[in-house]
């Protein structure tokens, strides 16, 4: 009988102690009782998810965690987006993530960098005025804020371009595009201000006192990759569920099975559930599941340490409790790992790109003494500090 493994990404849950919680990190005040026993009944350490020199973004983490090495694999966030959407890029084509954003246009101010969570729905309508307004372009409308730009050429590849999460709050005129083949860029960024302004979708949203969509961000451009497919490195057919296209269109390129759940918003709102019985589904007919859930990440984007908190806790009650009790009535072998893919510190609003504790327990795993589920216990953990692509390898090989 087949080993049946499964990892549990709590996007971002990993952050730095916080003088309000005594010193203590989310992670060590929130409830996490499933965490916390996989860590006591198995192994654990701390993951470097990020290599040194690249960006610590959710792409090259969760290609880290997902048995990639980013240093060989990784062409930039957009594509990878891009295979989620169904947009096909050509040889020589540059794919831009195009956020919908809120900026104090008086103040030059990035307040928001996904415009309130806008809607999908609201968000097609704004890409939908873009693209007709300016028709040279290739526009797509993706999941809330997170939207598709499409370069021919390489234009604009080697440009200098900021992720908007990472400016919360400061100026935005020094992080405009910049270098080489950025000047249409910032001028799409800036062109876009006049017909976001007054479309009905922001007038709405400031009626009932949303942030409105008053700008695009564009960044996270690349081309599309080229990685061997899963089951050429690890052996194993999968599946990955989540709310996000980035991790969707990892999955594409990965050859597993995409798995969409009604339901799953990328918030706090989303349908855990759903993504439990997805999981355990999918386990009938692959040995793998990559199980994402963005909640925590979106939480400390926002700076919202309450909310954070909160979402750590129903990752744990509502993901990983369930997927683990379904894992011990399932008669297979099995072995479960929990991590975040980077830190998203509360004080900073946007990631670092620092070591994530990571947990696993189940068949022929022995435990080494944590005590918990937390940046702390995982620098005691057994299995030390080991690069991220290599826990795929650590998961699935034979541990006593």
């Amino acid at each position: 009988m087949s080993m049946k493994l499964v990892i549990l990404l709590g996007d971002g849950m990993a952050d730095h102690p916080i003088e309000k919680l005594g010193g203590k990190t989310p992670l060590e005040v929130a409830e996490t009782p499933n965490m916390d026993r996989i860590a006591r009944e198995g192994r654990g350490g701390l993951a470097t998810t990020v290599p040194a020199g690249m960006p610590p973004g959710s792409d090259v983490a969760n290609l880290s965690v997902m048995g990639y090495d980013p240093k060989r694999y990784y062409s930039g966030r957009a594509p990878l987006e891009a295979a989620a959407m169904g947009v096909a890029l050509g040889p020589q084509d540059v794919a831009f993530r195009c956020n919908l954003v809120n900026v104090d246009l008086e103040k030059r101010i990035m307040v928001d960098y996904s415009a309130g969570h806008i809607s999908s729905e609201e968000g097609s309508e704004l890409i939908a005025s873009l693209q007709k307004a300016q028709p040279e372009t290739k526009l797509y409308p993706g999941v809330s804020y997170r939207n598709l730009l499409v370069q021919d050429e390489n234009d604009g590849l080697a440009a200098d371009c900021t992720p908007p999460h990472d400016i919360s709050g400061q100026p935005i005129d020094g992080h405009l595009p910049k270098g080489d083949g950025s000047a249409p860029l910032r001028e799409m960024m800036l062109e876009s201000i006049p017909v976001l302004a007054d479309h009905p979708v922001n007038l709405r949203r400031a009626r009932e006192g949303k942030r409105p969509a008053n700008m695009i961000w564009l960044w996270g451009q690349g081309k599309a990759p080229s990685m061997p497919r899963f089951r050429e490195l690890w052996g194993i057919e999968g599946a990955v569920i989540s709310a996000v296209d980035l991790l969707k269109g990892m999955g594409v390129y990965a050859g597993l099975e995409v798995i969409d759940v009604p339901g799953a918003t990328g918030v706090l709102d989303t349908n855990y559930e759903g993504k439990v019985a997805a999981c355990l589904d999918a386990l009938d007919c692959v040995d793998f599941v990559y199980l994402h859930v963005e909640a925590p990440d979106e939480m400390g984007h926002d700076g919202d340490l309450d909310k954070k908190i909160e979402a750590i806790r129903r990752f744990d009650a509502r993901v990983v409790g369930p997927v683990l009790a379904g894992l011990e009535k399932s008669g297979h072998d099995w072995r479960v790992m929990v991590l975040p893919d980077h830190p998203t510190p509360i004080a900073l609003r946007t990631h670092t790109a620092e070591a994530v504790p990571f947990a696993m327990m189940g068949s022929l795993i022995e435990p080494d003494g944590m005590e918990a589920f937390s940046e702390r216990e995982g620098a005691r953990g057994g299995c030390g500090k080991v690069e991220g692509w290599r826990l795929m390898g650590i998961l699935s090989e034979k541990v006593s």
